[in-house]
């Protein structure tokens, strides 16, 4: 449910996004990505909902670690082929994430 995280301090990249009528493909690269990212030294988990507005929000050990998965070839393809086709628009930010906490009723 949620991604497990360590103690901060980790970042944060947040990627929102509204997606183009242009899907084909889309399904097969997110999951990719999904696994890809899951790989990365330096990921520490994400979560992702979806919807007219979909937000993905990945963790990250540091900000070279960020830099490695933005600089990934097969993620860089991804990018691209999301600016080209899936997507009408998108914003990504990066923060340090300084505090975290959580409830749960189980």
């Amino acid at each position: 449910m949620f991604a497990d995280t360590p103690k901060p301090p980790y970042y944060t990249v947040i990627f929102t996004s509204v997606k183009s009528d242009q899907q084909q493909g889309y399904s097969d690269m997110a999951t990719n990505m999904w696994n890809l990212a899951h790989q990365q030294p330096g990921f520490l988990g994400a979560e992702s909902a979806s919807a007219d507005l979909s937000i993905t929000v990945s963790y990250w050990k540091d900000l070279d670690s960020i830099k490695a998965w933005r600089n990934n070839a097969e993620h860089q393809q991804a990018q691209k082929m999301g600016k080209e086709q899936w997507y009408n628009a998108y914003k990504l930010r990066i923060a340090k994430v300084e505090r975290d906490y959580q409830f749960a009723r189980l």
